[in-house]
């Protein structure tokens, strides 16, 4: 069984998707993506943007 990747379940619950995400953090449109698909994790001073950029 896959794992389930809690940010995407968030962005999904939000109606946000990966690209704005991206636009909020100044980073590459893939980069959400690659976090999404657990292919790589955010650092943890990132980790702390996406917190308060989703609880907004």
């Amino acid at each position: 069984m896959d794992e389930l990747n809690q940010l995407k379940v968030v962005l999904v619950k939000q109606k946000k998707t990966n690209k704005w995400l991206a636009e909020q953090l100044g980073v590459s449109t893939t980069t959400p993506s690659r976090w999404c698909s657990n292919e790589s994790q955010p650092n943890l001073q990132t980790l702390n943007k996406i917190a308060k950029v989703l609880t907004c």
